[in-house]
């Protein structure tokens, strides 16, 4: 058979962020019964400033395995996903992935904001205003009640342009925040989710309760999160541990000090699957640190090729 070609403009018209997170949810809760398995995010490097990055997944009860694959060449980034059928081996469709990976990065926060905040969470505070930020908010809104969202990012007029559109596009009344301080400390869940190798607010700001989503940096040398906020994590929980212990800076740092011990790092998958609770108590500050996984990939570009074929 001949493969499908997907582009970025079909996934925009067949997958919604609200759409992308039952489905990161439900391949959660296969991971959870070893129905859907994940292999860690390789990496091949072809010479200064080029790299092909790869993942791995297999999902049993949707029917399909397959890989991501990403090029960086100086900087640029181009990804695909390829989708074959575990019946008969066949490529079904190669997927153009920026807004589909754009898509399921927001929804698993979502997926953590679902089990990991308070079910009243009312306000989101924002780090960043890129690419990927509005999907997190998306998806956030989508399971939790929000009211009113502040967003804090370098560039003034970006930030600025940023909660103007989210307040259309979603109802709520969303804020351009002069500072970090002014994003963290009102907070219910943060989102961090920009490109800074370095802290973006200080542990000390966050109030109880708080639910944090690292997003931003997948790089054992990138931190957006100061000692101070693992330190007062009360439940940190990761997509993979064994990817974290790869490229994840925000926990290779601590641990290496002596700060977090392994053993108290959790998966989603297992709050998602009820082998952990998220949260014990309405004070306890909780954080889900997001590097991305194939099998969310996978598990949206189903989806995506079920609605273009049906």
């Amino acid at each position: 058979m001949t493969p499908l070609w997907i582009t970025d403009a079909d996934v925009e018209r067949l997958l919604t962020v609200e759409d992308a997170v039952p489905v990161v949810e439900a391949v959660l809760k296969q991971q959870a019964i070893s129905a859907a398995t994940n292999m860690p995010r390789g990496h091949t490097i072809a010479g200064p400033g080029l790299m092909l990055a790869h993942m791995t997944a297999a999902l049993h009860e949707q029917g399909v395995f397959g890989f991501k694959v990403y090029s960086i060449v100086d900087g640029k980034y181009q990804f695909f996903v390829l989708l074959y059928s575990v019946e008969t081996g066949d490529l079904l469709a190669v997927l153009e992935a920026n807004q589909l990976g754009r898509r399921r990065t927001g929804a698993a926060s979502g997926v953590s904001a679902k089990y990991m905040s308070r079910e009243d969470s009312a306000e989101v505070g924002i780090l960043g205003s890129g690419f990927q930020a509005g999907a997190q908010l998306e998806a956030i809104c989508s399971v939790r009640p929000i009211e009113q969202v502040r967003v804090y990012s370098r560039n003034a007029e970006n930030r600025s342009g940023f909660a103007r559109e989210m307040a259309e596009r979603l109802g709520i009344e969303v804020l351009a925040a002069v500072t970090p301080l002014e994003v963290v400390e009102s907070a219910d869940i943060l989102v961090t989710i920009t490109n800074s190798p370095k802290p973006v607010f200080r542990g000390g700001w966050l109030r109880p309760g708080t639910h944090i989503c690292a997003v931003g940096g997948a790089n054992e040398y990138v931190t957006e999160l100061d000692d101070a906020t693992i330190g007062r994590s009360d439940f940190i929980a990761v997509d993979s541990i064994e990817q974290a212990k790869i490229e994840c800076g925000e926990l290779l740092m601590p641990t290496s000090k002596g700060l977090l011990l392994w053993e108290q790092v959790s998966e989603l998958w297992q709050v998602v699957g009820g082998v952990k609770a998220g949260r014990r108590g309405d004070d306890d500050i909780t954080l889900f640190k997001s590097l991305g996984m194939a099998m969310w990939d996978l598990a949206a570009a189903k989806l995506v090729y079920d609605r273009y074929v049906g």
